[in-house]
């Protein structure tokens, strides 16, 4: 058992805060191997061969999506199902050319004698969830199966899927979702890993007991009944599927997860895209965390159901907490507080966090892919990097939610990307990165920072996690500005390019040049300021140790008189509320009047009382002065000159960011000219 002394109220404070965060991120953690285990009890899920098809409603909500819209609908009116049987509505609030490509297409099929109908709004209120809701009243028969416009569902789909409706307190089933473009990128690698991570494990063990399953709006059936039963789509959250589904099964529906029905999807090709879904998904949960958690705590349902609903609700707010101790560890560290699971062991600590962590989930993906495996944990390094960086874009999601910041349902661009060799960023949709990667920056600038004071504070033990978080950020950031990228249009490369547009060209270039040199310059300064203000005083700390620990006056002196070079010769950096315990000119006298104490005992005899009592006086001042060193070092972090620094350092970044997008803003503006 750790005692901890602690040098001020503040540093016990964040100690408390970082040991409560680690509690709730193993809780969490833990949670999924709870998770892994019950997806490997053996459940087979009933189902009856179809005797009578029954009809089914196939909707297919989009908005936007020229690249994928046709794709979808040829795949749906291929599926092996009597045409009498399937009652296909495209729901399409388009207000681009997406609506004459879908026009043009149903009129085809309804010619081929498909019951095929496109369904459009005069607003479009609720987004997706409103567009479902306004479809519910059009539906034929007692099943609606969904599909989004960037899923490839295969032509055995129904055949297959809606013998598992054969309970009726069946209320719907999700299929698993493939992909399509898997091998594409390091980043399509990440979100496929997670998202089978997703389905196999968490998935699969609540259709395996009778927790509740989400709904993963897409690629799945729902019984009519149950819908209309649960109260219908909302358009309250951004995640109009998860509430639909728990709202269903706090009703007393089940549902059942299908992992061997897998429905191929695009995935997410460009960071600012990918970084648009999952902020929807965390904002989202969040959301209904606050709508339903209440409802959940006071229904007749088992305990372990309402705990799991309450850590599927609120597993985002993971993202916060890491980003909150990823802050608090380096001052931690700086302020010699030991923070290893056991004292004498540091090494145990980065076992510990890498048992529960990259191990575990290892041997899970051997487990589940087999002779395939090694390609799913290389996988697996992207994703565990995909995820450290992407806890900024989610705790601003996270902070979205809580304070109930107007909903706004942002689709998630796809371009119909399947090969390596296919090419989106001449493409429409692309999106810009916002101001959400100049906080990805800071936080990889903070842990470039924080590596350093692990290695000078004698904790290396510690850099690899920090090192990972912050390779992360980086990650993350640059390719949401590398993704930004403007590109023309294959049909814009052929006009002139004009001297303006030059000019914006040239703004960006030197835009992204200002950005790198910012960046550079501030970790370079950021590790000189440490190097001359911060570690000095810990090497000072460590002088002080030996002081308390020797006798011998000349060894002493000579400690000392470095001492006196080492710290500051005067000033305060408490600059609100100063005390005289952090006046380097104050412990500067105490160090003078150390020497003369030892000045003055140096001819006496080790014998005598008076060098007793000047050596214990001396030792007693250097525990001072060391308990003194303890509390100006946090501060030194927030010195008055580094907020000043930080402050103009970041506003010249938010300064060429608004170059950037001026500039985009002109060339976009340019692009629409053309088009017309």
């Amino acid at each position: 058992m750790l005692i901890h002394t602690f040098p001020n109220p503040l540093t016990e404070f964040l100690f408390s805060v970082f040991i409560g965060i680690a509690i709730l991120i193993t809780f969490y953690t833990c949670n999924f191997y709870y998770l892994v285990f019950l997806s490997k009890q053996k459940h087979k899920s009933q189902k009856t061969d179809l005797t009578d098809t029954p009809t089914v409603t196939i909707q297919l909500p989009i908005y936007n999506e020229r690249y994928v819209a046709a794709r979808l609908v040829n795949a749906v009116c291929a599926i092996d199902y009597p045409k009498e049987k399937m009652n296909i509505q495209v729901l399409d609030d388009s207000d681009d050319d997406t609506y004459d490509i879908l026009e043009d297409l149903v009129v085809d099929y309804q010619k081929k004698g498909f019951d095929i109908s496109h369904i459009r709004r005069e607003k479009r209120s609720g987004y997706k969830a409103g567009a479902l809701r306004n479809a519910m009243k059009y539906v034929k028969g007692s099943f609606v199966a969904i599909f989004d416009a960037d899923f490839i569902p295969p032509s055995w789909f129904l055949k297959k899927a809606i013998p598992y409706f054969c309970e009726p307190e069946i209320g719907f089933v999700q299929c698993r979702w493939g992909h399509v473009n898997e091998a594409y990128s390091a980043l399509t690698k990440a979100q496929a890993l997670s998202l089978d991570f997703h389905f196999l494990i968490e998935q699969k063990a609540k259709s395996n007991s009778h927790l509740f399953m989400n709904f993963n709006g897409t690629a799945g059936i729902w019984r009519k009944e149950c819908i209309d039963d649960s109260g219908g789509w909302h358009t309250a959250t951004l995640v109009e599927d998860l509430d639909l589904s728990y709202r269903a099964q706090m009703k007393g529906w089940k549902c059942v997860f299908l992992p061997e029905i897998v429905v191929d999807a695009e995935l997410p090709v460009q960071m600012n895209a990918a970084k648009r879904q999952q902020f929807r998904w965390a904002k989202g949960s969040m959301q209904c965390a606050v709508k339903l958690l209440g409802d959940i705590a006071i229904k007749k349902i088992p305990i372990d159901t309402k705990i799991q609903a309450f850590v599927q609700l609120t597993r985002h707010v993971v993202h916060p907490l890491m980003l909150i101790q990823f802050l608090i560890m380096p001052i931690l560290l700086a302020a010699k507080i030991n923070i290893y699971i056991v004292s004498t062991l540091p090494l145990l600590t980065i076992a510990a966090y890498f048992a529960i962590g990259p191990l575990g989930y290892l041997m899970i993906i051997r487990d589940l892919w087999g002779s395939s495996w090694k390609s799913k944990a290389l996988a697996y390094l992207y994703l565990i990097i995909y995820s450290a960086g992407m806890s900024v874009n989610n705790t601003v999601a996270i902070f979205d939610a809580l304070f109930g910041k107007k909903n706004e349902f942002l689709r998630t661009p796809k371009y119909g990307i399947v090969n390596k060799t296919d090419d989106w960023r001449d493409k429409a949709y692309n999106l810009p990165f916002t101001k959400t990667t100049l906080l990805e920056i800071f936080f990889g600038v903070y842990g470039i920072i924080a590596i350093f004071i692990a290695i000078y504070s004698n904790n290396p033990v510690f850099v690899p996690i920090l090192g990972i978080q912050a390779l992360g950020f980086f990650y993350i950031s640059y390719l949401s500005v590398s993704h930004s990228t403007f590109k023309k249009s294959k049909s814009q490369k052929l006009h002139k390019v004009t001297k303006a547009e030059k000019m914006a060209n040239g703004y960006y270039k030197l835009a992204m040049i200002g950005i790198m040199g910012f960046i550079i310059f501030g970790i370079v300064v950021a590790f000189e300021g440490y190097k001359n203000s911060v570690y000095p005083l810990q090497e000072s700390r460590g002088i002080l140790s030996r002081i308390q620990a020797t006798s011998d006056p000349q060894q002493l002196l000579t400690e000392i008189r470095t001492l006196k070079v080492l710290l500051p010769k005067d000033g305060n950096p408490v600059w609100i509320f100063p005390t005289d315990s952090t006046d380097f000119g104050l412990i500067q006298k105490d160090l003078d009047t150390m020497i003369s104490t030892i000045d003055k005992i140096s001819a006496s005899s080790q014998n005598v009382s008076d060098y007793s009592t000047g050596m214990i006086n001396v030792h007693f001042q250097a525990q001072a002065i060391d308990s003194n060193l303890l509390d100006v070092i946090p501060y030194m972090y927030v010195s008055f000159s580094n907020v000043v620094f930080s402050s103009i350092w970041i506003a010249a970044i938010i300064g060429i960011f608004a170059v950037i997008k001026r500039k985009k803003e002109r060339l976009k503006a340019y692009e629409m000219a053309d088009e017309v």
